[in-house]
């Protein structure tokens, strides 16, 4: 019997590897928009943090999501994710 592989992905905050689940993903929609995807199943190019402010703040300090979706991020992006993922950990 083989063991199921669990998909590991990489934080943009802390680099370190978790598994998918423990993540949340931001998403970069076709028209440019970037949301959080609670679901991990929407259409665009993701990337996943970790779900603590702690990691937000040092993926936008090292420009983690600029790398990712390769252009520039508003500061407001960064303002209306640090809410959603306040909602999320309530």
């Amino acid at each position: 019997m083989s063991t199921k592989k669990i998909p590991l992905r990489q934080c943009i905050g802390c680099s370190e590897m978790k598994s998918k689940k423990e993540m949340i993903r931001i998403l970069k929609t076709p028209d440019d928009e970037i949301i959080l995807d609670a679901t991990g199943r929407k259409n665009g190019r993701g990337a996943y943090i970790c779900p603590s402010m702690e990691c937000l703040k040092k993926a936008e300090k090292g420009k983690g999501l600029e790398r990712s979706f390769k252009m520039a991020i508003p500061k407001e992006v960064y303002e209306t994710l640090e809410k959603e993922m306040a909602q999320l950990g309530e």
